[in-house]
């Protein structure tokens, strides 16, 4: 009896590597193995990042809040002390949002974080 060698299974699943590694250069997006490790790779790196990019948003959020406390005569540390004790409950990223788009509302929620720590 002939040996079967799933034909369809096979091409279907080589097709679909070859799907992902569309735009690499040179073998790495025509050839088999080669492109299933530039596509292994770039999938590990992908969900790397994806969790990088979290870290970097949360430092840069951080940096622009501590230059605007600074820019009031207050560090970080302590506004967020202030906040906490105030019970003002505002993330990292919105605290960042009201001190780009406005200043005004920025240095209200600076003093209250101040009124509180005193």
């Amino acid at each position: 009896m002939p040996r079967a060698t799933n034909a369809p299974a096979s091409r279907k699943r080589r097709k679909r590597r070859l799907q992902l590694a569309k735009g690499f250069r040179g073998s790495r997006s025509k050839l088999f193995r080669q492109a299933t490790e530039a596509v292994d790779r770039a999938m590990v790196l992908a969900y790397k990042h994806r969790k990088l990019r979290k870290q970097e948003f949360r430092g840069l959020w951080i940096l622009r809040v501590s230059a605007a406390c600074r820019m009031r005569n207050l560090s970080y540390s302590r506004f967020s002390e202030g906040l906490r004790k105030a019970g003002i409950k505002l993330n990292r990223k919105m605290l960042a949002e009201i001190a780009v788009r406005d200043p005004d509302g920025f240095t209200r929620v600076v003093e209250q974080a101040k009124a509180a720590l005193a």
